[in-house]
């Protein structure tokens, strides 16, 4: 996958316009006009928002227009595009998965490289490197299984114990080609569980059998899930969800004559699971929920209909909002760091998230609760710089159009999320991008709210002194540098994936590979963790390094916007150069890639001591790629204000 963000060269996206009845339509017409002007690759970076505006079932005729586009045409008009390369292998007819796919990647900024195999080919496709499907370097490997590559096999007659038996063979053939294929690709192979189709269970005629059929179906089903717990690189997404959503598994007329298997609508709803993963597997998922209050939180105005006027808990409506919050409140306790932006006085906010009997969510819950009469897009940048975050990591949430509109003009990057009069729907406007997915939740996930609460408490603590420097002496930043432990790889990961600012390569690692990193005795994976007089940070950094001959390499080095600036990042790269000194390198070297987010870390090598060194250039996505080397002479001292513990255990140093 393409290492770089989002384009920077590219002219701006115009302002989307307040969502209305007609949006819809007027953004369907501007993709057209594009099409027929021959400018979608030109324009492309318009792309995203015009497809913000469309409902679900135009996305695959926005992806018919889109998928005629050059992605190379796309990408010498704005080098950096993020690319994602997709191959496509399975048992029916997929090629029309094509169009989807395109339309859900561009919806979130992305272009699509897609390869599809040839029909009916993959047990081949996953098993033998030397198919075109592993020369495609695709990021994503979608599997794409249906229930026919079951039920083909059946006799005729047949009964349950032939289905069980053709299941149980099934299920192992794609469990051993799941091993194959880790062992020779590095993408991320996803499979999908198999919707039981009507036709065939009603040719049973007693209930126990079909009764029998749906059980063993289901436990098929479930050691299909159960497969991802035992490879790493493995996503098996479940359609039961998304077939309860609505609309038929398969048609049968499409199934019987084209061998299409699954319904274009399933096939829609898959891509965009799929759109979902690409974008965290590209570093784009999102990290905190800005909320509005008023006819989204709770119904009615506060300033008007005061505390006892709001419609929470109470009646129909008052339910829906508070199981609205329920789910919020689900999100945040897993990672997601909600605030709250709304036009009110801020003090009969609290005391609604103090008192009242109907709300779910409180103050607590909140990283930070702003309340004020400021536009709120003002609100939302003074929000990410409070916590250290970039724009591009909300979702912004209100009911009024005309808030989202000047959201979207504003802070294009912020994903807007416009809500309407009917608190019932918010639950499915909130859940239906899973702007927040990530492969696993980890225990740094569920405890970073109360971290980024502390960073609230951090500023206000700067704020009282007169300078920097005072205020890094008094906040006590102490930090662990330590080899990587098991237990750590899904973190640093993790890091690899949603790290974007201090990232000095920006290179995507999979749970696997960082495993692959900890097993090679030429490389070392150090974590970073670190504290204050505020509370304990966790996980925050990571540093790969590699023996090359003499000389130790820092082949990426990452840190999370949230302890930037405390002298962290140059305790950790002191410290590596001391040790690479005491072990016998003879250099350090390391390289800085640039994108369109790390651009505040170009220096950070020269910063400490290194000097440019051969070997730099441009990227793959037309960034530029510097090269630095430390010779090792003059290691600076770290600062002094940082306490440093180690725990190396031996390795590279």
């Amino acid at each position: 996958m393409t290492t770089s963000d989002t384009p920077s060269a590219a002219p701006a996206a115009p302002a989307a316009p307040p969502v209305t009845a007609s949006a819809d339509a007027r953004a369907q017409d501007r993709l057209r006009a594009l099409h027929r002007a021959g400018q979608l690759a030109e324009r492309y970076p318009e792309v995203e928002a015009l497809l913000a505006d469309l409902p679900a079932e135009r996305l695959p005729q926005a992806g018919q227009l889109l998928s005629r586009v050059d992605a190379d045409e796309v990408l010498r008009h704005h080098p950096r595009t993020p690319v994602v390369g997709v191959a496509v292998t399975g048992h029916g007819t997929l090629a029309p998965l094509v169009p989807a796919l395109t339309a859900e990647t561009a919806r979130h900024g992305m272009l699509l490289r897609p390869y599809v195999a040839d029909f009916g080919g993959y047990v081949f496709d996953l098993s033998d490197p030397s198919r075109p499907l592993h020369a495609a370097g695709a990021d994503l490997v979608l599997c794409v299984l249906d229930p026919m590559a079951v039920l083909d096999e059946l006799p005729t007659p047949w009964q349950v114990a032939d289905v069980e038996r053709t299941l149980e063979e099934k299920v192992r053939l794609w469990d051993g080609l799941v091993g194959r294929f880790r062992a020779e690709s590095p993408a991320t192979l996803v499979l999908n569980t198999l919707p039981l189709p009507r036709r065939f269970t009603a040719q049973l005629v007693d209930h126990r059998s079909r009764a029998v059929l749906g059980a063993a179906w289901r436990e098929a089903n479930a050691r299909l899930l159960r497969l991802a717990e035992a490879h790493p690189s493995l996503v098996v997404l479940d359609l039961d969800p998304l077939i309860a959503d609505g609309g038929p598994a398969s048609e049968t007329r499409l199934s019987l004559y084209a061998k299409s298997h699954l319904s274009a609508g399933l096939l829609a709803a898959y891509a965009r699971e799929i759109g979902h993963l690409a974008r965290h597997l590209a570093g784009r998922t999102k990290k905190a929920l800005a909320l509005d209050l008023d006819g989204t939180l709770w119904g009615g105005v506060l300033g008007e209909d005061g505390p006892e006027g709001i419609e929470v808990g109470d009646g129909y409506r008052g339910e829906a909002f508070q199981e609205f919050q329920r789910t919020v409140r689900q999100l945040g306790s897993q990672g997601v760091l909600l605030t709250a932006v709304s036009k009110n006085d801020l003090e009969p906010v609290r005391k609604v998230l103090a008192d009242h009997p109907g709300m779910v969510l409180r103050e607590e819950d909140f990283v930070r609760v702003t309340a004020n009469w400021r536009p709120k897009p003002d609100n939302i940048r003074e929000t990410a710089e409070v916590l250290n975050l970039g724009t591009d990591s909300f979702v912004f949430l209100d009911d009024s159009p005309y808030e989202c509109g000047l959201v979207r003009r504003e802070l294009p990057e912020v994903a807007t999320v416009r809500l309407d009069e009917e608190p019932a729907e918010h639950l499915e406007r909130l859940l239906r991008d899973s702007w927040f997915g990530v492969r696993e939740v980890t225990a740094e996930d569920r405890s970073r709210p109360s971290r980024y609460r502390d960073e609230s408490a951090r500023g206000d603590f700067l704020r009282s002194f007169d300078s920097l420097d005072d205020y890094l002496r008094e906040l006590g930043v102490h930090v662990r540098l330590a080899r990587m432990e098991r237990a750590d790889v899904g973190r640093v990961a993790q890091l690899t994936l949603r790290t974007n600012q201090f990232n000095l390569t920006t290179v995507r690692l999979q749970p696997a590979e960082v495993e692959a990193l900890a097993d090679d005795p030429d490389a070392l994976v150090l974590t970073v963790r670190s504290g204050d007089r505020f509370g304990d940070n966790g996980l925050v950094g990571a540093l790969l390094l590699r023996r090359d001959g003499d000389v130790c390499r820092v082949e990426n080095m990452l840190l999370s916007c949230r302890v930037f600036a405390r002298g962290i990042e140059q305790t950790c790269m002191a410290t590596v150069l001391r040790r690479a000194r005491k072990a016998g390198f003879r250099a350090v070297e390391g390289r800085y890639r640039e994108t369109a987010k790390n651009g505040g870390v170009r220096e950070f090598y020269p910063e400490c001591g290194f000097g440019r060194a051969d070997g730099g250039g441009a990227d793959a996505g037309g960034g530029a790629e510097l090269a630095f080397r430390h010779d090792l002479a003059d290691v600076p001292a770290p600062p002094d204000h940082v306490s440093l513990t180690l725990a190396l255990n031996g390795g590279l140093l």
